[in-house]
């Protein structure tokens, strides 16, 4: 096993650890604390599904150790695409501070259809985008996607830099 360069594939696998453990701690805190995401929060899990997988082929690229241009690029990309969702996070902070509002799709109430065991769809409960389900430290699940993002986009660039 080989590695192009200490700083390079140590911000790789920085990126792979931190992005997989942010989406499966979305998970946990979904399917086992109970927690229901909005139409926002599940937005916002869309940049890491898309940067666990390249950061893993980055990873193993790391390991060939004769691609240092390519796991460049991959790591500029994936800091493009963290300092999106960092802006995604920001923007549902937002929402939930009330600084501005939310989408259409994020407001509802709830219901069944009447003598149906289905789901009256028009009156079917949505979580509330503006409504934070927990504050960790003063900041909700969103608010640390944002911290999270950015610190992860930082990372990437500082893998992505060339060596002096």
């Amino acid at each position: 096993m080989s590695f192009l360069q200490p700083r390079t594939s140590l911000a790789v696998s920085i990126l792979l650890a931190v992005s997989a453990m942010t989406i499966i701690g979305a998970w946990g805190f979904e399917f086992i604390g109970g927690y229901k995401p909005c139409a926002l929060c599940y937005q916002q899990r869309i940049p890491y599904y898309v940067v666990v997988p390249l950061s893993m082929v980055l990873f193993f690229l790391c390991m060939a150790g004769n691609q240092m241009r390519l796991v460049r690029y991959g790591l500029v990309a994936c800091a493009l695409i963290m300092l999106i969702s960092a802006g995604l996070g920001a923007n549902h902070a937002g929402v939930e501070w009330g600084w501005w509002p939310g989408p259409q799709e994020c407001t509802g109430g709830a219901g069944l259809s009447s003598g149906s065991v289905l789901p009256n769809l028009e009156t079917a409960r949505v979580v509330s985008c503006s409504e934070v389900q927990l504050r960790i430290f003063g900041l909700s699940f969103a608010g640390w996607n944002a911290v999270i993002s950015f610190a992860a986009a930082l990372i990437a660039l500082w893998g992505a830099r060339k060596p002096r």
